[in-house]
């Protein structure tokens, strides 16, 4: 006998950081009221020995492996599965958790997963029968990068000079980065698109787990 659906599924918002995926995540948990989950909080800490190194010396954050793909799917499971999960809260700045928090599905059919990594959880998703649809959210290069500029600096993440370097890096590297998340399944385009398509997510039927990242446009 075939496992029930799960009460939920996923809807992921991957892109470059500073695309605007924290943005319509929260404009879409006030329309629609879906639950998000931060998948930036998945980091690995500062001090683990396993983290990916660049040329520098220091702890490469912006390679995937920096960040814990199992442990991300794992929770969401549990959140679809089960009606809620713990969530870890990280701390940019020091690099390391700095506590938990609980997300939950209050009735939701719908959970909104974003982050700079969010392609990575796609086929897993899609392997558990949880996936709802996977959007790239993208802009121009000069917009993302002024974007991230001013929150990473209102924040105080890292290094002023840090993060000026660090974002003409990710600047020149948009356009791959773009394409590497499409190439993992998640559909590039606008925050604004993305918006428009989103209200049909929940009239999609749970017991029939549907693809949808390869019809957007953009």
């Amino acid at each position: 006998m075939d496992p029930a659906p799960p009460p939920a599924r996923v809807l992921v918002l991957a892109g470059p950081s500073g695309a605007g995926k924290s943005r319509l995540s929260s404009r879409l948990h006030t329309t629609h009221g879906w639950p998000v989950v931060q998948l930036d909080d998945f980091y690995r800490e500062g001090t683990d020995t396993g983290l990916p190194m660049s040329p520098l010396g220091l702890p490469d954050w912006d390679h995937v492996d920096s960040w814990d793909c199992d442990a991300a799917l794992d929770a969401l499971e549990q959140l679809c599965r089960e009606g809620s999960a713990q969530m870890p809260v990280y701390d940019i700045s020091r690099s390391a958790v700095s506590g938990t928090h609980e997300v939950c599905l209050d009735g939701h059919t719908v959970v909104v997963a974003e982050g700079i990594f969010a392609a990575n959880v796609v086929a897993g998703l899609r392997e558990r029968g949880l996936l709802a649809g996977a959007w790239c959210i993208r802009n121009r290069p000069w917009v993302t990068f002024a974007r991230r500029l001013a929150r990473d600096l209102a924040q105080r993440r890292k290094p002023p000079l840090t993060l000026w370097r660090r974002g003409h890096v990710l600047r020149r590297a948009e356009p791959g980065i773009v394409a590497a998340q499409e190439a993992l399944g998640a559909a590039p385009m606008t925050a604004r698109e993305a918006e428009a398509r989103a209200g049909g997510l929940s009239q999609q039927p749970v017991t029939q787990p549907r693809d949808t990242e390869r019809g957007a446009g953009g």
